[in-house]
């Protein structure tokens, strides 16, 4: 079965460039196109899409804004934010809003690709080129405090909460703790659960936030 992915861009040759980089690749279909939030998510009403590619910046309603209403839906799309990385402000919006993709416009198409397969099957993908400075320049403004949950972590689940604020991928989580990925996933699901969040990008967000991983530190 094809993944059905729906385009948002107020750029009429983004769109065009990244329909042709998509239905390049089997498997994947573009089932709609939208220039701005508002018709963004009204097409993704009308087409019910697996997967939505969402520039960050568009007129009427940009996409973070789209991104909530979609994602408030009882059986939501998946969203990939795109940007031109230009404010940081609106990167870490975006993370908060649950989208599961994060994707610099300059991106190889490989890249874009990947992205889509892995967002599309249930994982998030978070470019570490992304998450680290955005998290890193609004973690650096306050003074965190550890929430009472992080207490119900294993030292094997801190490690690979660790691992997620990196943007580290299962296969590299998996590698970096001598461990299968199978189990990576389970470690992660349970990170998830423990902490009551809903997604790989909700915990980068909760790392830096309360103080789990701070800017600067080395991946180790």
């Amino acid at each position: 079965m094809s993944i059905r992915i729906v385009i948002a861009d107020d750029q009429a040759m983004v769109r065009a460039g990244l329909r042709l980089i998509v239905e390049s690749e089997p498997g994947m279909e573009v089932v709609g196109e939208a220039p701005d939030g508002v018709e963004a998510v009204a097409v993704a009403r009308r087409t019910r899409p697996d997967l939505v590619l969402m520039d960050i910046s568009m007129p009427r309603m940009d996409g973070l804004t789209a991104a909530k209403q979609l994602l408030d839906w009882p059986d939501p799309p998946k969203v990939v934010m795109l940007t031109t990385f230009d404010t940081d402000e609106n990167l870490y919006a975006a993370l908060r809003t649950g989208s599961s993709g994060f994707l610099l416009k300059v991106s190889p198409p490989e890249q874009l690709l990947d992205a889509i397969r892995v967002v599309a099957g249930g994982d998030a993908l978070l470019d570490p080129a992304v998450t680290t400075r955005v998290i890193a320049s609004f973690a650096g403004r306050h003074d965190p405090v550890p929430p009472p949950q992080l207490a119900d972590l294993t030292p094997r689940e801190l490690e690979v909460l660790h691992s997620l604020a990196r943007g580290l991928t299962n296969a590299e989580i998996a590698a970096k703790l001598f461990v299968g990925e199978a189990t990576v996933k389970t470690h992660v699901a349970r990170v998830l659960m423990k902490l009551h969040l809903r997604d790989r990008a909700q915990a980068v967000v909760f790392a830096y936030e309360s103080g789990v991983v701070r800017p600067g530190t080395a991946v180790g």
